[in-house]
């Protein structure tokens, strides 16, 4: 296969497309995690998001509503995790599991009842869909060597939403090192005790993080089923969620890091979409099954070699008990 230059810049667009709902929902857990909540319901959160968004988009015509929805839906969802780890002290691993069986059952059951096409939405179209965005002056630099086609190929023509992931990147950084806030959620994944002590709320710093967790996860499945495709399908979130987790252990709970794991694991997903069906040296033409199955390899390879001892925060997925 001849890998030219049009091919690498068909394959890089491609890769901050496919991490765009990576990136969202790793940066959700981290605001989760960080404040001590584990949260392995990501999966879960992205379908309910990409399900209600679809269902909200078809029924207004208008993305922008799908949007509002998406996020609406998995605030209400991801608050059912934060009620039973925060206010009922349950187990988080046991409460994300439950929740991510409790998406994928609901998003087909009421994908059947209301439009019988086996858990899928109906096609959405025109200003239902979030659709690309042409940079400036893209097609006038378009001719200039290397620079002209990764700009108007690669960073223009990205939906609106590829934009905003990539944005939330320093974002999150800043709200987490250079705010009042951001040092508070730290701090009480850390050691909750002493931030008590100074009195503020631990329970309601935690259920911030949940909230915010779930807006994120909300643009995550939005994405999917608003941008990336045109409607929803069932299961279509295919474990994104749990690598995206996978991104986060990777990164050891830093932003910046999760970016780029989180492309890591994107273009290792362009690159199986790119394979499939190709002719390779010495081994010669590989299965579409082993093509579509290698970037979940690879992520299960990346974390037994190359991750070492995550430090994960001290006191996460252990319930906070004040001192009476």
């Amino acid at each position: 296969m001849d890998f030219d230059f049009a091919a690498l810049t068909s394959i890089l667009a491609l890769t901050l497309r496919l991490s765009t709902p990576l990136i969202f929902a790793a940066l959700a857990g981290l605001y989760s995690e960080r404040s001590g909540i584990f949260d392995i319901s990501l999966e879960g959160k992205m379908l309910i998001g990409a399900f209600f968004s679809a269902v909200a988009a078809s029924a207004s015509g208008s993305a922008w509503i799908g949007l509002l929805a998406g996020i609406v839906s998995t605030i209400l969802f991801g608050l059912v995790h934060g009620l039973a780890s925060i206010t009922y002290r349950g187990n988080q691993i046991v409460s994300g599991t439950a929740l991510n069986f409790v998406a994928a059952g609901l998003t087909v059951i009421l994908g059947q009842a209301w439009y019988g096409q086996g858990g899928r939405t109906p096609f959405l179209s025109g200003a239902a869909r979030f659709g690309t965005i042409d940079l400036p002056f893209a097609q006038e630099v378009a001719g200039v060597p290397v620079i002209g086609p990764l700009y108007a190929n690669v960073l223009s023509g990205q939906s609106l939403l590829v934009y905003v992931a990539f944005l939330m990147v320093p974002l999150t950084w800043w709200i987490l090192f250079r705010t009042r806030f951001g040092l508070r959620l730290r701090a009480v994944g850390e050691n909750p005790a002493a931030v008590d002590t100074a009195g503020v709320s631990v329970p309601w710093l935690r259920y911030r993080a949940v909230i915010i967790c779930g807006v994120l996860t909300g643009f995550a499945g939005t994405y999917m089923s608003v941008a990336q495709s045109a409607g929803f399908n069932r299961d279509m979130t295919a474990g994104r969620g749990y690598i995206a987790l996978a991104a986060l252990i990777f990164a050891n709970w830093k932003p910046v890091p999760v970016m780029f794991a989180c492309l890591l694991f994107g273009i290792l997903d362009a690159l199986a979409i790119r394979l499939q069906g190709a002719s390779l040296p010495i081994v010669g033409t590989v299965s579409v099954q082993f093509i579509q199955a290698l970037p979940y390899i690879l992520t299960v390879i990346l974390l037994a070699g190359f991750v070492g001892r995550p430090s994960p925060p001290k006191a996460g997925g252990v319930p906070y008990v004040k001192e009476r």
